[in-house]
């Protein structure tokens, strides 16, 4: 009797991972600027929190930034995650930031694991190599050498240089009660809807990095732009 009573509950959890594993729906032109305002709040309280912020070091250094604001990450026997974010690269020649091009997250991964919430996801480009990853058409998160955790504090030096071998570096931050972050099995790819209605056209990652950037900037590109320049600094 008590596992027939449960069954309603499982059923409930079962269909909230059915629900996550669906495709992302088409981009909303009224939430893109949005969802750019936010990661750019997202990155900055990641820095500044004070005692497990990801380190100035860490960020002088990147070769490109993505945040996924508000990953909807679910797990009931099978995990799923879903989510939306922008990312920018470091241009090599001047070492400033480039316009934000708009990326979606995808996949899951099998295990045990009870439970859903909201999480904040930063993943820093260390090298040239896992700036070309990010570039490719879909990009497999959690692949060997390819994502590792990212030190944290103001004391991260020598965990720093253990992980330098990491093509990216992963900050999480949970809004709810999961045991861990897991991006084994998952994908980043171009929301290439959303780029249209922020540029007017569909674009890839590629060809927003490559292109002039539009003039004016949207209020929301000017501000991400300036909260790279404040966090993430070139120290060439």
């Amino acid at each position: 009797m008590l596992l027939l009573r449960n069954v309603p509950s499982l059923l409930a959890a079962s269909a909230t991972v059915l629900w996550l594993a669906q495709p992302l729906a088409a981009a909303d032109p009224k939430n893109e600027l949005e969802r750019l305002s936010k990661a750019a709040e997202t990155l900055s309280e990641l820095v500044q929190t004070p005692d497990d912020r990801i380190p100035e070091h860490i960020l002088q250094r990147a070769e490109g930034i993505v945040v996924i604001p508000n990953l909807i990450k679910g797990g009931f026997i099978v995990g799923a995650e879903n989510g939306k974010g922008v990312m920018s690269l470091r241009d090599s020649k001047t070492a400033g930031w480039s316009v934000p091009s708009f990326v979606a997250i995808t996949g899951g991964s099998v295990g045990w694991q009870i439970g859903a919430q909201s999480v904040d996801l930063v993943l820093v480009v260390m090298n040239k190599d896992g700036v070309n990853d990010l570039l490719s058409s879909e990009f497999k998160l959690g692949g060997e050498g390819s994502v590792a955790a990212g030190p944290v504090g103001r004391t991260a030096q020598a965990a720093t240089d253990a992980k330098m071998g990491a093509k990216i570096l992963a900050y999480s931050r949970a809004k709810g009660v999961f045991a861990g972050l897991s991006l084994q099995g998952s994908s980043l790819r171009d929301d290439k809807d959303a780029n249209k209605d922020v540029y007017g056209r569909e674009l890839s990652a590629r060809e927003v990095f490559a292109m002039t950037p539009p003039s004016p900037l949207p209020t929301e590109v000017s501000r991400w732009l300036q909260t790279l320049r404040t966090n993430a600094p070139a120290t060439r």
